[in-house]
């Protein structure tokens, strides 16, 4: 997965009687951080962001402007501020003003009371607020675990950011069945964001679609059926080889025309041009934002299905937070209030490794049934996807837009795992042939009615909800969650 580089200064004392003798262990203090960050802050491969330390505390003006030089010079785009000692407040405009202060800000201080590093945090960090920053403050030591995870977590949002802002969404087909929560609100997103969306029609997909190797098509199916074996249920109408081969075309054309056109991730309209001519793009969609195909490993690419640009965003976001985790795509379908449950239930577009959580696909496709394509929606037909996804802790969240205004919300959560016969009870009264998440949100019924911005929801596992509050804060929108102090009040009275 791509990072971006993390720039580590300190601000220090400018009286050089002081600085002289502090300047050996504020360095050791800030090395200290940069291999915990390296050794923690990791993603699903063991990779990690690039911490690049200022060669000296910033004790001076000039030293000031030649340190946020070197951190932009090594293409920094996020800074962590450490606080060891009692510093100059004055000197982090220098300093910041020449590593860039659009970029996303920690700041970061020892809990001592010898070397108050937290009064220096406070005087410079709210010179900086004073000014309109946005920053965020973590106070603890190198060695306390909960302080390197709160720290690791601000990392994982300020890496979401930083990599989304140049990022650009391929969005196939445009928004689907006039869905106008799927649409991609061209300025609210980029002057938050940065991200912004090119549109190509599906017309260009299915041209590409001729052209893919056959070949691979076939090694494709191949790989399906040796994974699936009678859970693949050709029936000689709705899904069968040929259109089973079909809907591999579409996802293999669509992994090329993101290469080429340099899409991060994307979104497919399907409905109606596809679904009704081509094939439902379920199969695309559910390969797209796994962990592997046919061919081995591959890193997800977010896909949204009804090519819905918050949902994809959303899901980008997601995946850069957890470290590249698989997101998840559902509806928002049914509640059962006798056991608290929401059925999430899409048409087909679920991540495989949701089945079991592996990255093995065959421990996933062991849970994984294809079935034909509902006539009724989809007459081109192809396969739907169907599983119920395992148990755990799932965080969710949705972009939405109140009167032009973005924010965020989010809910932690969990998917909840019932046994055979009540599964398939439940699954029955909304749609056994698609993939579900019974889910209990941690969160109010009317709360979740009243505030939930669209039919859409996305997840990913764990406990994302600190990191996704610092993500919204960074960029300037509101982050709005669920079952917290603010239960009751109207939506239009969170946002910002």
């Amino acid at each position: 997965m791509r990072s971006t580089p993390i720039g580590l200064a300190m601000i220090n004392d400018e009286r050089p009687h002081v600085h002289s003798q502090n300047e050996t262990e504020n360095q050791q203090v800030l090395e200290g951080w940069a291999e915990a960050i390296r050794r923690e802050v990791v993603d699903v491969e063991g990779h990690g962001p690039e911490v690049v330390v200022a060669r000296e505390t910033v004790k001076s003006v000039q030293g000031a402007r030649e340190m946020g030089e070197q951190l932009r010079r090594a293409g920094c785009r996020s800074l962590i501020l450490c606080f060891n000692v009692w510093d100059f407040p004055f000197l982090v405009w220098p300093f910041v003003n020449a590593a860039g202060r659009e970029l996303p800000i920690l700041s970061l201080s020892n809990n001592n009371g010898r070397f108050p590093g937290n009064v220096g945090l406070l005087a410079t960090d709210g010179a900086l607020r004073q000014a309109g920053l946005r920053t965020h403050r973590i106070v603890g030591d190198v060695d306390d675990a909960p302080t390197r995870a709160a720290v690791a977590d601000w990392i994982r949002a300020s890496q979401a950011l930083t990599l989304i802002q140049t990022e650009v969404y391929g969005l196939y087909g445009g928004h689907s069945m006039g869905m106008e929560t799927g649409f991609f609100h061209l300025v609210p997103t980029v002057k938050s964001l940065g991200t912004t969306a090119y549109q190509i029609d599906q017309l260009w997909v299915l041209e590409r679609m001729k052209d893919v190797s056959a070949d691979e098509v076939r090694a494709g199916r191949e790989w399906l059926e040796s994974l699936l074996g009678d859970r693949l249920r050709y029936d000689d109408d709705m899904l069968t080889p040929e259109r089973l081969e079909t809907q591999l075309r579409l996802y293999l054309a669509i992994r090329e025309l993101n290469d080429e056109n340099g899409f991060s991730y994307c979104g497919i309209k399907g409905q109606r041009e596809l679904t009704e001519y081509v094939c439902t793009a379920d199969v695309a969609e559910a390969l797209l934002n796994d962990p592997y195909d046919w061919r081995g490993p591959k890193e997800p690419t977010v896909c949204a299905t009804e090519a819905d640009a918050d949902g994809a965003i959303t899901m980008e976001l997601l995946k850069y937070v957890s470290g590249g985790l698989p997101s998840l795509f559902a509806d928002v379908r049914l509640y059962h209030p006798d056991i608290d449950i929401w059925d999430l239930v899409n048409s087909g577009q679920h991540a495989t490794w949701y089945a079991t959580r592996s990255d093995d696909p065959v421990a996933n496709f062991e849970r994984v049934t294809f079935h034909p394509a509902l006539k009724l929606y989809f007459k081109a037909g192809g396969a739907s996807v169907e599983f119920d996804a395992a148990p755990g802790p799932l965080t969710f969240a949705r972009i939405g837009v109140w009167d032009d205004r973005p924010y965020l919300v989010i809910i932690p959560g969990e998917s909840v795992e019932f046994a055979a016969e009540q599964r398939r009870e439940l699954n029955a009264q909304t749609d056994p042939t698609w993939p579900h998440v019974h889910a209990r949100l941690h969160c109010p019924y009317e709360e979740m009615l009243s505030i939930f911005p669209c039919n859409h929801i996305h997840a990913t596992p764990g406990d994302q909800v600190r990191p996704l509050v610092q993500l919204a804060d960074m960029c300037g929108i509101t982050p709005v969650v669920l079952g917290s102090d603010h239960a009751g009040r109207p939506l239009w009275d969170r946002v910002r």
